[in-house]
């Protein structure tokens, strides 16, 4: 989610938590990004909102589990409690209603450079920011010219060969790890790149961010496990409901059909 950032989709974020509830909601990393508000503060009312309709859920009866990342990684000192009925913990096997076992973790911990080489990190994190802040202006050009979103990182990410070399390394290791654990699949986060695919005959899931492409997993009652793309949901059902007007509207008098 990387709330406490400008790059955070606030308000798409809390109209997804208000069309949709579960009985489990897990919150895998990166959730508040610490690393931005200890450079400036920044907290929007849209930030907070996100949070009360957290709260709400658990008052109502939702679990959360809060798996912390490394940008929120200041909540590891309380793996194992909990905060207004939320659960931090460093990782959790969810079993699915399929009877399924997923192995719930950010993924940090299997990222290289996080691990040995924070400033390079730190630094790489500051350059998709920038890339962030060019996308906004880009964006706001595109939509005038009536143009769809498009993400300058998302598209790096796929044509630099490094960067899609790490993304493939990042989802095995992965993958290996639900193995090791004896769990049928993987659900995390980290890398920014909502994902569904199968690897070695484990189900490797990515929830993706709340930053660019607002995507989440969701499950259904049956144990399906889907990566669910917001704004497409949004754009299907106004089509919908401008096709259901269209279909409302009466025929011009003196009208007749012609095959």
């Amino acid at each position: 989610m990387h709330l406490g950032t400008k790059g955070c989709q606030a308000g798409l974020l809390l109209n997804f938590l208000k069309d949709y509830d579960a009985d489990e909601i897990y919150l895998v990393g990166d959730i508040v990004d610490g690393w931005q508000l200890r450079s400036g503060w920044y907290w929007p009312q849209a930030h907070n909102d996100v949070v009360q309709n957290l709260l709400r859920k658990v008052r109502k009866g939702s679990t959360i589990i809060y798996v912390p990342g490394n940008h929120d990684e200041f909540l590891r000192d309380y793996i194992g409690t909990t905060f207004g009925g939320v659960e931090i913990a460093e990782s959790r096997i969810h079993e699915a209603a399929d009877g399924r076992r997923y192995l719930v973790i950010h993924g940090d911990q299997f990222d290289m450079v996080v691990r040995h080489a924070k400033w390079l990190a730190y630094l790489g994190d500051g350059a998709y920011t920038f890339a962030l802040f060019v996308n906004t202006g880009l964006n706001r050009v595109r939509r005038r010219l009536g143009l769809a979103y498009w993400s300058l990182s998302a598209w790096a990410k796929l044509k630099v060969k490094n960067a899609v070399n790490f993304i493939g390394k990042f989802e095995e290791f992965l993958a290996a790890e639900a193995r090791r654990v004896g769990a049928d699949g993987v659900i995390c986060g980290h890398i920014h790149h909502a994902a569904s695919r199968e690897i070695d005959g484990l189900r490797y899931l990515n929830t993706g961010d709340w930053v660019e492409s607002c995507t989440a997993i969701v499950e259904h009652y049956d144990g399906t496990m889907e990566v669910l793309h917001y704004p497409s949901v949004l754009r299907a059902r106004e089509a919908a409901l401008a096709a259901a007007v269209q279909a409302a509207e009466p025929e011009p008098a003196g009208r007749r059909a012609v095959a």
